[in-house]
């Protein structure tokens, strides 16, 4: 993970004064790095009876789906409200800059599934949150949730338990 980690980069003020933005681009860019990524996401879960991965609109997009298709599971979308073309769940949350909302369809899942959260970065916790609350409207259940990077200063962690995390960077 050391290589990984030296190729994130530090954009300072990003998306606002007082950010520290860490950008995966240089990694996701690198098929060596994303194949290891995907690899290590998905590893602790494999015997987890994970039956879906869900990924928040847009990095968890990318990650989300590379580990679905290591688990050999669906992949679900966690989007932006009014993205999405079916009836939908939505969970409106607070960010550290604003507030929004995430919508799934409604259809997305079953009671029985048990579903992987998988995103690029846990900061404060909130979007992952209002992520799990989303799945469990559908009845599934929270197999784990897995970050590339985690901000351990920010505590986003806490948001999430009793729910199993695995972050595979640490800042």
């Amino acid at each position: 993970m050391q290589h990984i980690k030296s190729q994130i980069r530090d954009i300072p003020d990003f998306p606002s004064p007082g950010i520290l933005f860490k950008d995966l681009t240089p990694v996701i860019a690198d098929p060596a790095s994303l194949r290891r990524i995907t690899t290590k996401l998905a590893e602790p879960f494999r015997q987890a009876g994970v039956t879906a991965v869900a990924g928040m609109e847009a990095r968890g997009f990318i990650f989300g789906t590379l580990v679905a298709q290591e688990l050999d599971v669906g992949f679900i979308p966690l989007r932006k409200p009014g993205k999405l073309p079916a009836d939908t769940h939505t969970v409106a949350y607070e960010l550290e800059y604003g507030a929004t909302a995430l919508e799934m369809h409604t259809d997305a899942l079953a009671k029985n599934d048990h579903v992987l959260l998988i995103d690029d970065v846990l900061a404060t916790g909130g979007t992952a949150a209002a992520s799990c609350e989303l799945v469990r409207k559908s009845g599934a259940a929270i197999a784990g949730c897995g970050f590339v990077i985690e901000l351990d200063f920010l505590n986003g962690r806490k948001q999430l338990m009793p729910d199993t995390v695995h972050s595979l960077i640490h800042f």
